[in-house]
């Protein structure tokens, strides 16, 4: 199949640099906000509102629906208040429901990063306009991997909050039980000052680490290009901090299931959740859609109630076991398996998206918050390390991250 066309991240019915009339002035905040951002140029997802603006969720049959949103989504508020300047609205993969970063109607955003790979998905737009320095704040959502996909192939710093963390008002669902609103930057320190605008007020925890976990069962989903790159990064995150490596798997025999199950049971459950989002009106409108969503849509339609209680359940046990096995742990994983594909491949991770799940439905299982880091490159491409904590830790994680850079493995 030919590929779809190479596009600029910004959507073209909204021009990049048209922002809202009520935008504040870089440089103002909320009496109790922070004020780092001033001026720091916001990208947005496609699937959140900004005041006046449609929302067209990657599909043009919702564009054409969607009236001028009334009111920011709560995130796009947050940021705003501590000083971002909104510079417009990004590409994003249909409905959101791909990692892959393509829109069979819209196209694909190229990434800066690497040139002639995929930028990654479904945060496509906002991470090709942040690494392409048009921006330097991307929010986008992360439901399966879709802010820590294109940050590591695109060499980013990605952070997926705790879930329930940041406020999701004013965004358009496709898997409420794992969705979150999500940052992208270049570097830590914003990335740091965009995590404080958007979690204010959130509770939070700050235990000490004790270990970190590199599991064998999670680094066998990756390359042995990546593995070899990203491993000395982890075991010098443990020396820098001071703490064991525990290399056991980490769906062990106390596990409530085996890791393809956990998989799986993430998978159900999303499916579930988008198709009781999107049916309806899937089923009313008959809309068009790229191959693989299509495909994933069709599964999404046959799940059964049975097959959706006992995955839930599944999943309520690996979130309650998840949460314990992370209390005093960094969990570093590989973001993905691989760098990014060539474009024009038609899934991602060179067609092993069962791989690329297994690595990131960890976060979405346990509510987990999980920070992706530019640490090193395979082949000249970048490539991400993933640190995921308990609930809460998300600003633990943020605070850890220097030691990679400490220990002179951050690029």
């Amino acid at each position: 199949m030919t590929p779809v066309p190479l596009i600029d991240p910004f959507v073209p019915w909204l021009p990049a640099d048209t922002a809202p009339a009520e935008a504040p002035a870089a440089g103002t905040a909320d009496q109790d906000g922070p004020v780092a951002l001033a001026g720091a140029r916001l990208a947005v997802k496609d699937v959140i509102d900004v005041q006046g603006a449609p929302t067209g969720s990657g599909h043009p049959l919702l564009l054409a629906a969607a009236a001028p949103a009334p009111a920011h989504a709560a995130a796009v508020a947050r940021l705003l208040s501590a000083g971002a300047r909104y510079a417009g609205k990004t590409h994003t993969d249909e409905l959101a429901y791909s990692l892959g970063g393509t829109n069979a109607h819209y196209g694909t955003p190229a990434n800066p990063a690497a040139p002639g790979r995929l930028t990654g998905g479904s945060s496509s737009g906002t991470a090709a306009a942040v690494a392409g320095g048009l921006a330097d704040v991307g929010l986008g959502t992360d439901t399966a991997g879709s802010i820590r996909v294109p940050a590591s192939y695109c060499g980013l710093y990605g952070l997926r909050p705790t879930h329930a963390r940041a406020d999701r008002r004013g965004i358009a669902s496709l898997a409420p039980s794992f969705d979150t609103p999500a940052l992208l930057t270049r570097t830590l320190p914003l990335l740091t000052e965009a995590a404080a605008a958007l979690l204010a007020g959130t509770p939070r925890e700050d235990r000490p680490v004790r270990r970190v976990l590199v599991p064998a069962d999670l680094w066998g989903c990756a390359a042995d290009g990546v593995r070899a790159a990203l491993r000395p990064r982890a075991d010098r995150l443990g020396r820098a901090l001071g703490v064991p490596l525990d290399a056991a798997p980490l769906f062990s025999d106390g596990a409530p299931c085996a890791h393809a199950d956990a998989r799986d049971a993430f998978t159900l459950v999303q499916a579930a959740e988008v198709w009781r989002a999107h049916g309806p009106w899937v089923r009313r409108a008959r809309p068009v859609f790229g191959p693989h969503v299509a495909e994933r849509l069709a599964r999404a339609e046959r799940v059964t109630p049975e097959a959706e209680a006992a995955a839930r359940a599944t999943v309520a046990r690996l979130a309650s076991w998840l949460q314990h096995r992370l209390d005093g742990a960094i969990l570093a994983i590989p973001a993905t398996p691989t760098p990014a594909p060539p474009y024009g491949t038609s899934v991602p991770a060179s067609g092993d998206r069962a791989a690329l799940l297994a690595l990131t439905c960890v976060a979405g299982l346990g509510g987990l918050p999980a920070l992706t880091l530019p640490v090193a490159r395979v082949g000249g491409l970048p490539v991400g390390l993933c640190l995921l904590g308990a609930p809460g830790a998300d600003e633990c994680l943020l605070r850890t991250a220097p030691a990679l850079r400490r220990s002179g493995s951050a690029g």
